[in-house]
């Protein structure tokens, strides 16, 4: 399946957790970028949103970047203000 390049509008930063303990021994998040990418930021349409709900998942948009490898799904992406949790890599 080939990306139009017009769709990936969307720059964004791609983050791995690295815990940090403080002085507590707490564990503390310490989100780190390790990459940006292009990407199309698709919301999602009624009936993806009724099957994503039916499985108890809270998606929301549909994030296309070109293949890239390493990326996990415990990692995040933000875009501006918005910080998506990868529910899953195709």
């Amino acid at each position: 399946m080939a990306i139009e390049s017009g769709k990936l509008r969307h720059r964004l930063s791609l983050q791995r957790n690295h815990p940090t303990q403080d002085s507590t021994g707490d564990l503390i998040d310490d989100w780190r970028e390790y990459g940006k990418a292009w990407a199309a930021i698709e919301p999602l349409s009624a009936r993806d949103l009724i099957s994503a709900q039916a499985g108890q998942s809270k998606v929301v948009a549909r994030i296309v970047i070109r293949h890239r490898t390493g990326i996990l799904s415990t990692d995040r992406i933000v875009h501006g203000s918005a910080v998506y949790k990868i529910e899953g890599l195709l």
